[in-house]
């Protein structure tokens, strides 16, 4: 079995409850959804820029598609990672090959939550679940629906346990409806740590602080919710 990737390399953490932990980053091409924020190329790459050196930004390429065996090694040639970083594009749509990933350091997933039975096949696998849920206009949604439906059943699949950590993060507009996330986190509540607002990195879409702070306010005696920007954007790394 292979795979495209666009990129593979060793950064820290620049978002959600793990922020500057040290990560390597597998980015998967491909998505199922379109979101109108979205600031990442998601189109099949013909190689995969490889940045052996941390932080040194030189980039090997290397011709795509690639075998789970080289990605592990590749993966495993960083030193001090406390996880490896599975994203995208949509790394569900990968799951038959992220299942036979074998690193040294546990597997981070960053997901769009909208492919519950990619989701039941990676669950065991999987020691963090950064779940992205995306507050899309109906105009972006084929069946809107459908969407919030497989949204809570991939969270109820990776689910907090005892072995894996599972936190939801919902990137806030100034069109954000504050009614939607209360629906939304209140359906999912029972299987998340956490609750991430990210105010959108794009100045032109930022909601206004006062409205973040009575988000975090309405949610905060029934879970633990914090706001959290891009901090990554902020000094220029990966």
């Amino acid at each position: 079995m292979q795979t495209s990737l666009s990129e593979l390399f060793c950064s820290v953490q620049g978002e959600g409850p793990y922020v500057g932990c040290r990560q390597a980053f597998v980015r998967f091409t491909g998505c199922n959804l379109k979101c109108n924020y979205c600031d990442t190329p998601v189109e099949a790459t013909k190689v995969c820029k490889f940045e052996a050196e941390p932080g040194s930004n030189e980039f090997l390429e290397l011709e795509n598609p690639l075998s789970p065996e080289k990605v592990s090694e590749m993966v495993n040639s960083y030193s001090g990672l406390h996880s490896v970083s599975l994203t995208g594009g949509e790394p569900l749509m990968n799951a038959d090959f992220i299942d036979l990933l074998e690193t040294e350091a546990p597997l981070y997933l960053e997901s769009n939550m909208t492919l519950p039975r990619m989701a039941k096949k990676v669950k065991d696998k999987i020691s963090y679940v950064s779940g992205d849920v995306k507050l899309l206009s109906s105009e972006l949604l084929e069946d809107p629906e459908l969407h919030l439906e497989s949204t809570i059943e991939c969270f109820r699949a990776l689910k907090v346990t005892k072995d894996r950590d599972c936190f939801c993060k919902i990137v806030v507009t100034k069109d954000t409806s504050a009614d939607d996330i209360e629906g939304v986190v209140g359906a999912i509540s029972g299987y998340i740590s956490s609750l991430i607002l990210q105010p959108v990195t794009q100045k032109e879409m930022q909601p206004k602080p006062g409205f973040l702070l009575k988000l975090q306010e309405s949610f905060l005696n029934d879970i633990d919710t914090r706001i959290i920007p891009q901090t990554h954007k902020m000094w220029g790394c990966l």
